[in-house]
């Protein structure tokens, strides 16, 4: 591999001249810029993007934190997040914490050591938006409301909405005992969801009836199975995502339930196993794809210091498949 030295050697220049020429830092002689872009060319010389990044300190890397990637949403999220990063030319380091505050802290570190330009945090850990803080990472949280961190940008979709639609749908449908499965109560997400749940048995005079719940498809079996034993006169489920969905629909089916004649079920998220299993289930969409991408924009934006603290709420919407009653027959697939 030819050095930037060489090529400075072969156009007659010095190897500053040649470090401006290609990062455009500063105003070069038009003849002298000819000369270097010549020897480039004819040499097909690329630059060793290792010391540049450690001169320039950035790798144009965007570093993403998910909690699990065992869950479908991640990958979906991730991959939006990584096609836009690479329109913008910039890579994208995955990092799994399984959960664990420990990990997700030697991720962040890391990611500083990789002279990462910034992240985009999917975690629950209060701590770790302290040590991004501290370490003047620019930062992007998804799916999750920061308030105590004005610095920090937070994209999400309107969870109180799906919470309220979801249950809106199933009293709709006929439903008169629907269980909602409460998510984690350290999350915005889950609090919203529930909030709007309880809005909608409030308009219907109902009392509310819920059982907290994980995120995850074992936290979904195990949750099912309490709901029925301490529920077994609901009709109605709204469940904390499409995996538990998936994990109550499984339990129900175990039990001799029928989906949706005795027990309706509505999940959240819209990934895309939600339309591949059978039967479809109704779910409340994330606009997944677009919520990544914009990630990725106001993440730049930061980098660049051209965007002052703007957070973003993407509209959900309901899609009825064939869990709910109104679709079982007729096969739809939108509202």
């Amino acid at each position: 591999m030819i050095s930037i030295r060489e090529v400075a050697k072969m156009a007659g220049v010095s190897p500053a001249t040649v470090s401006r020429v290609m990062n455009g830092t500063a105003k070069v002689n038009a003849e002298k810029r000819n000369r270097v872009l010549r020897v480039i060319e004819e040499t097909g010389f690329k630059p060793n993007e290792a010391a540049r990044a450690l001169y320039r300190r950035s790798a144009r890397i965007i570093g993403i934190i998910v909690p699990n990637i065992d869950n479908p949403f991640f990958n979906e999220m991730a991959k939006a997040i990584e096609e836009e990063a690479y329109q913008n030319d910039y890579r994208l380091t995955l990092c799994n914490s399984d959960n664990d505050a420990k990990k997700e802290l030697h991720n962040i570190e890391l990611l500083k050591r990789m002279n990462a330009d910034g992240i985009i945090l999917l975690t629950n850990e209060e701590q770790l938006f302290h040590k991004v803080k501290e370490l003047r990472i620019p930062v992007v949280v998804m799916d999750r409301e920061v308030t105590d961190f004005q610095d920090f940008i937070y994209i999400e979709a309107d969870h109180y909405e799906g919470g309220r639609i979801s249950a809106q749908l199933l009293f709709e449908q006929g439903c008169k005992k629907v269980v909602h499965m409460r998510g984690p109560g350290n999350l915005s997400s889950s609090r919203k969801r529930f909030d709007g749940y309880l809005d909608i048995c409030q308009k219907y005079h109902i009392t509310p009836h819920y059982i907290d719940c994980g995120y995850h498809y074992e936290d979904g079996l195990q949750a099912a199975t309490q709901i029925l034993e301490k529920f077994p006169d609901a009709d109605g489920i709204v469940a904390s995502n499409d995996m538990v969905a998936l994990a109550v629909y499984k339990t129900l089916v175990q039990n001799e339930k029928q989906v949706p004649k005795d027990i309706q079920l509505v999940g959240f998220d819209n990934i895309r196993l939600s339309e591949i299993v059978t039967p479809e289930l109704t779910t409340v969409e994330q606009p997944i794809d677009a919520m990544g991408r914009q990630a990725v924009r106001s993440l730049i934006n930061r980098i660049n210091r051209t965007e002052t603290k703007t957070n973003h709420t993407f509209p959900v919407r309901i899609i009825e498949r064939e869990t709910t009653k109104s679709c079982s027959e007729s096969h739809c697939s939108n509202r």
